[in-house]
């Protein structure tokens, strides 16, 4: 009779569990102090570097556990003895001190010292007989749970799992569809790539699922962190690691929250996030205020837009490619020859905005994009104050948005932005500043901007 999978992935913890062998070269507080430095949002190597081991073996510990800290890692209560203390119980011991005296000194129960010297002494070849060190490790050794995972050993459960997760879809009829070939090849899908077409459930719906089609059958029960730790974690077993391909985000390994915290351009300081924006452009009542972005097309052809938060009068930016833009290689960390780099983006904006009075010059906020980079400069060449919204947040600039969405009537998704001259960015910019608005009693965005400037 051969061995299943699932018997053979309990064979390495099994093994570990059983011979002592020779203690590692980290302890259990610094895996405890390396997950809260990665829940503070640092990068694995740089966690690994802050608690004092390699940062291969950061990289290794964030691997094996999926991304999230392992549950058998949580801080320990004081039900247990800590590693602090077992190094007091040596000293103590060394100085020839009894098991009571240890006892009351570290307010523990004789028993406990004298079933922790008993346990944990040293390997048989130490002739120190209590070492701190050994006797932390192996109580980790003897804490771990060799549980099979759920999903390991219920088949039909398994089953059930993997046929939502990763099943094939079909056709009204009942034919599968194959969808696209998308080999696994460890890590997220590209941005624009094929993605693997699958039923592609959540694992809160599997979850949640199972009490609907099993209601009296109590062994089809599993939680969603079950699921996610049989993909992500190694050792969990039962399911593929290649099935988190079949997840919504498509991410080999999860991510801390805390790195998705505070994740922004380093060229955007606390000093210019919209946080810092005076109070009068959120209210409108003051013109020279302005919103910008970026509408992107096919081979990476863009076009800039300018929209003034009191009036909505908008201006465009025509962003040409570069010489050698598709025709020559792309050099590793040269210009970006699609022509929306950070320098044509400053000069686009500082050509436009400077045929405006100074009173219509008073700031633009704009999203953490890359082509806004050179916005120190830009504020030195036309006096305009800028500002970066938040992370993920386009609604904190929803007039642009909105004003985006229009011009998609004009430039679709998928069409060549960089075919259009500047007369023609005029044209379109001249039909939306005299389409009138409800927001502004029903007059265009020029008259509005026309009644500001008589009345200044």
């Amino acid at each position: 009779m051969g061995v299943t999978k699932q018997q053979k992935a309990t064979w390495p913890m099994r093994g570990r569990l059983r011979s002592p062998g020779r203690p590692p070269g980290w302890q259990r507080d610094q895996r405890q102090k390396f997950w809260i430095e990665i829940a503070e949002g640092k990068a694995s190597e740089d966690a690994a570097i802050a608690v004092g081991v390699a940062s291969a073996v950061g990289s290794r510990w964030f691997r094996e556990a999926g991304g999230m800290c392992p549950v058998s890692l949580s801080p320990l209560s004081g039900r247990y003895l800590s590693l602090k203390e077992r190094e007091e119980i040596a000293i103590l011991k060394a100085k020839g001190w009894g098991v009571r005296r240890i006892g009351r000194q570290l307010h523990r129960s004789p028993s406990t010292i004298s079933r922790e010297l008993r346990r944990n002494a040293a390997t048989r070849t130490d002739s120190s007989g209590y070492r701190a060190v050994n006797a932390q490790w192996h109580a980790d050794r003897r804490a771990r749970r060799p549980k099979v995972a759920k999903l390991a050993q219920n088949d039909t459960l398994r089953d059930y799992v993997q046929d939502r997760l990763a099943g094939k879809i079909a056709k009204p009829s009942g034919e599968l569809v194959a969808g696209p070939e998308v080999p696994w090849i460890g890590r997220r899908h590209g941005r624009r790539a094929d993605r693997r077409w699958a039923r592609a459930w959540s694992p809160e719906q599997i979850a949640n699922r199972l009490m609907v089609d099993f209601p009296h059958d109590e062994s089809m029960r599993i939680s969603h962190e079950a699921i996610y730790q049989a993909l992500y974690v190694q050792g969990r077993g039962a399911l593929r690691r290649e099935l988190t391909a079949c997840l919504r985000t498509g991410r080999a390994l999860r991510v801390p929250r805390a790195r998705t915290k505070g994740r922004g351009r380093k060229f955007v300081t606390p000093e210019v996030m919209i946080s810092e924006r005076p109070a009068e452009v959120a209210d409108r009542a003051v013109p020279g205020h302005w919103e910008g972005d970026l509408i992107i097309g096919l081979n990476k052809s863009a076009i800039g837009t300018l929209v003034e938060r009191t009036t909505r009068f908008t201006m465009l930016l025509r962003l040409p490619p570069m010489e050698g833009h598709g025709t020559e290689p792309r050099v590793k960390n040269g210009p970006p020859l699609a022509g929306h780099g950070a320098e044509a983006v400053r000069d686009a904006i500082a050509d436009q905005i400077m045929v405006l009075p100074e009173q219509l010059r008073r700031s633009l906020t704009w999203d953490q994009g890359g082509e806004l980079a050179q916005h120190v400069q830009l504020r030195i060449d036309t006096g305009l104050a800028i500002y970066f919204c938040d992370p993920h947040s386009p609604w904190q600039r929803g007039t642009n948005e909105n004003t985006n969405g229009l011009l998609r009537q004009y430039f679709p998704k998928g069409t060549d932005l960089a075919r259009h001259s500047r007369d023609e960015l005029d044209a379109v910019a001249l039909s939306l500043n005299t389409r009138p608005r409800k927001t502004l009693g029903w007059k265009t965005p020029a008259e509005a901007l026309n009644e500001l400037l008589e009345s200044a």
